[in-house]
């Protein structure tokens, strides 16, 4: 699917138009209702001064107070846990609420008891006969006071309001004075309890304190423990198992060495007793000496038997003795040396014994001595915890007992009230400014308002904008030209211009008049429409009757006649008919009885007073008149009519009223709608142009008829000559061009 193309945005200068016609539209609306707008000003500014005048006059005193963050600390600069300034300062929660302090019941009942406001007749304003109630009169004394913070600062202005500038004054001075002394004692008083308080902690801290060193004196004794410290007799006892640590591992070693060279002697057989280990050679020079001894004999035998000697040899036999004897002295001395490692390995195995016996006491004694330290330092950490707080409870209370002695307040008066000179209210001249803006608007309002509930059609705007129709000319309203000048004219009444003729004949009467330069207007717009093709019937007709669309129709007509063009002005009102009275045709033979066969066109088409103009009346009223305009008879009658003439204006009835006007409206050239300035409304006539262009009625236009040209509304408008007599002569001048009294009967030439 195409998608279809967002509409253009309406042109700038029609939405300009559009708002400078809704300006223009206000202040016609205030040019028209300009007396109730004064009205409403004068009004509103009267009320004001008269009631400004009926006030008292009321004078304002004002304290100036200051929240000092900074108070004086003669006991150092040690932040108070009590009072916690520097918690709240700066804050707007700490001023709002010393704001409402200061209005406060506590506050306010203190100033009324010291000033004795109760029975005092210029503050009640009356002479009390028993004090008045505490709770009105505090109340009354909230309504006169106002706190004002100054902006960007910690001062405040403590202000009262009252009729006599020296009680403002007193009344002033006595609440900021009250909320100091109040805060005073607050401050006081919380020091106050602050000591009670501190005092009974203190009491019950000492007592904590003395049991718990009772019970870690108690702890020391149960458990032999020495004056010092436990941390030097754990010391104590690491250096003392360090020490037998030290020794036992030195023992162990020692027995290790000894179990080492037991083993290597025990290695050491009868056969070879020079398997001596060489430590023990280097350590004893004794056994090395026999071991030496030993093995030369060993050697002196094996020579000999090298040289051949037998066994049983003598010198072999002395060598295998001195063998023996040397192996004998060997064996012995290393058992000698065996028996000495063995006890030495039997002592040193004892030494360990007891070594590793203290090494275990000392360590049970520390295992024992960390749980005893465990129980003493929780006692010691309460002693301590009680000890501190003690100290601090004592110190807090001292200078919490100082504190109270001293006084000190963080809020201070800094400028006392002064007696006001001039009152601050009434404010007459405000106050009437103020009640003539409000009058003004309210005018204004008022005067648009109305204009916009006026739904009556009023200028040529409102015809073409409004209604959407060409706008053909106005015709202005008939006043007597006998009233004054300078004298009010009556707008709701119609004055008819006393006249030989009827007042529907002015445009012929009168040529020079206002109402006629307007017909012959009207006349020139219909000439110059559709110049190609002109209207040559003209059907009049108008929403609901008195509308004035039968003068509108004389006026059209006898303008057209007055152009030179011969002219047939025909009833076709077939139920109000008013032609036969205008053109003193009563009792003659009119349209009906030509459509009944009575009588001719030439019969009934008589020339009246005013040159090539014809008139047709009504004749005898039809009882179905819709029936004879729709009837084929109608039709060819306004055709024998239209050759006979070079135009035919119609005269019809209300078109909404009746049915005759839309059906004619269908035979005509061109369509008339008659307008009744400021008296017919919008939509009703809406409802008449939609009969007509539902039957697709031509229509040339509409006519505003009956303007009182004097009114405000058309004074932005080009109709200057249309009041009195128009452009005419001016009175006394002579005009040789100037037509007679007599010859009004001949006919007028076509303007230029």
């Amino acid at each position: 699917m195409e998608q279809s193309e967002p509409a253009p945005p309406p042109p700038k200068f029609t939405m300009e138009k559009s708002a400078l016609d809704g300006v223009m539209s206000s202040v016609r609306a205030v040019r028209k209702h300009w007396a109730i707008v004064l009205g409403l000003v004068l009004l509103c500014g009267a009320a004001s001064l008269a009631y400004s005048k009926t006030l008292p006059r009321i004078y304002e005193a004002q304290s100036l107070l200051e929240f000092d963050p900074d108070v004086i600390k003669p006991l150092g600069n040690k932040a108070d846990p009590m009072v916690g300034w520097s918690a709240v300062w700066d804050t707007q929660q700490y001023y709002e609420t010393q704001y409402r302090i200061m209005t406060s019941e506590r506050v306010l009942s203190a100033v009324v008891r010291d000033l004795s406001l109760q029975n005092d007749p210029n503050f009640l304003g009356y002479t009390p006969k028993a004090p008045a109630p505490l709770e009105a009169t505090v109340a009354s004394l909230r309504g006169r006071l106002i706190v004002e913070p100054v902006k960007g600062s910690r001062l405040v202005l403590v202000k009262i309001q009252d009729t006599r500038p020296e009680q403002a004054r007193r009344l002033s001075d006595a609440v900021a004075r009250a909320y100091i002394q109040q805060n005073l004692d607050k401050m006081v008083n919380a020091t106050g309890d602050t000591v009670v308080w501190l005092s009974g902690q203190l009491d019950h801290f000492k007592q904590e304190l003395e049991q718990t060193e009772n019970s870690l004196h108690e702890f020391k004794k149960q458990n032999d423990l020495p004056s010092s410290t436990l941390e030097d007799l754990s010391k104590m006892i690491r250096l003392e198992m360090q020490d037998y640590d030290g020794a036992l591992t030195r023992t162990r070693m020692r027995r290790q060495e000894l179990a080492a060279r037991h083993g290597e002697l025990a290695k050491i057989t009868a056969d070879q007793p020079d398997q001596v280990p060489a430590s023990e050679l280097l350590s004893n020079m004794f056994l090395s000496g026999l071991r030496t001894q030993f093995q030369q004999a060993q050697r002196e035998r094996a020579e000999l038997i090298a040289e051949g000697k037998g066994e049983n040899h003598p010198a072999v036999k002395k060598a295998d003795e001195k063998i023996a004897l040397s192996r004998t002295h060997l064996l012995s001395e290393i058992k000698n040396i065996q028996g000495a490692v063995q006890r030495d390995l039997s002592i040193i195995e004892r030494q360990e014994n007891g070594e590793a016996s203290l090494y275990e006491g000392a360590r049970k004694k520390a295992v024992e001595l960390n749980l005893k330290e465990l129980e003493f330092h929780r006692l010691d950490r309460m002693r301590a915890q009680n000890e501190k707080l003690y100290a601090v409870l004592l110190e807090q209370m001292k200078e919490a007992d100082l504190r109270r002695m001293m006084n000190t307040n963080n809020i201070r008066l800094v400028d006392s009230a002064q007696e006001p000179k001039d009152p601050i209210a009434p404010r007459v001249s405000v106050n009437v400014s103020i009640a003539l803006l409000v009058g003004l608007i309210l005018g204004l309002a008022l005067a648009i308002v109305r204009e916009q509930l006026d739904n009556t059609l009023k200028t040529p705007e409102d015809v073409e904008h409004r209604l959407g129709v060409t706008f053909l000319g106005l015709l202005p309203d008939i006043v007597d030209e006998s009233t004054p000048k300078g004298a009010p004219k009556q707008r709701a009444r119609r004055r008819v211009v006393p006249s030989q003729l009827a007042p529907e004949l002015l445009v012929h009467e009168r040529p020079t008049s206002g109402i006629a330069e307007a017909a012959r207007s009207l006349r020139t717009n219909l000439m110059f429409m559709n110049p190609d093709e002109p209207y040559k019937r003209l059907l009049v007709t108008s929403a609901a009757p008195a509308e004035g669309k039968t003068t509108v129709a004389v006026s059209i007509a006898i303008s057209l006649a007055q152009g030179g063009q011969k002219v047939c002005i025909i009833d076709c009102d077939l139920r109000r008919p008013r032609l036969h009275r205008i053109f003193d045709r009563a009792g003659d033979v009119g349209l009906m009885n030509v459509i009944l066969g009575e009588a001719t066109v030439d019969e009934v088409a008589k020339p009246t007073v005013v040159p090539n103009l014809y008139c047709i009346p009504c004749g005898p009223i039809p009882p179905n008149s819709a029936d004879v305009v729709s009837s084929e008879k109608f039709r060819r009658l306004l055709d024998d009519i239209s050759a006979r003439f070079d135009r035919i204006v119609l005269d019809s009835p209300p078109v909404i009223a009746v049915t005759d006007s839309a059906i004619a409206s269908t035979l005509v050239d061109g369509v008339v709608f008659v307008v009744r300035a400021f008296k017919t409304s919008i939509n009703l006539c809406r409802s008449g142009l939609r009969t007509l262009q539902d039957v697709d009625a031509p229509i040339a236009g509409a006519v505003l008829n009956a303007v009182n040209l004097n009114r405000h509304e058309y004074n932005y408008y080009h109709y200057y000559y249309y009041k009195r007599e128009g452009y005419a002569p001016i009175p006394g001048t002579h005009t040789p061009s100037s037509p007679s009294l007599d010859d009004r009967d001949r006919p007028a030439s076509p303007p230029n």
